[in-house]
């Protein structure tokens, strides 16, 4: 079974997408902000990260780079409400950027398509 770790400050997302990646089969760990979502990823070894980019005092994008720098072969998909990030740079490290929306098909799409390239190899 694939471990996910939702890291995202909003609540009902959370909850809507723990409720739904269980559903398909997903093991599902969820983080509110950038500490806790460090916290998760040392304490889970998730197979896949979906990461928020506005998480409060530490942007998702700080912990993306945090991320990428210990964990290079992780799967991460930034999941965002904000198009305008989609052309910084930053975000260009991770696996894949899918705009937050009612319609989780492309999300879901996005994470059996990774996971079916293996799993974590650095953890």
């Amino acid at each position: 079974m694939a471990r996910i770790l939702v890291i995202d400050d909003e609540t009902f997302i959370r909850m809507l997408y723990k409720k739904e990646f269980e559903s398909e089969g997903y093991e599902v760990f969820l983080a509110a902000d950038a500490d806790e979502g460090s916290k998760a990823m040392t304490a889970h070894e998730p197979d896949l990260v979906i990461l928020d980019i506005e998480l409060g005092e530490q942007s998702g994008l700080e912990l993306l780079n945090k991320f990428r720098q210990k964990y290079r072969d992780c799967f991460i998909i930034i999941n965002s409400a904000y198009s305008t990030y989609k052309s910084d740079f930053q975000t260009w490290l991770a696996d894949a950027y899918i705009m937050k929306s009612s319609d989780l098909n492309p999300l879901k799409e996005k994470i059996e398509e990774l996971l079916a390239k293996g799993a974590c190899e650095n953890r």
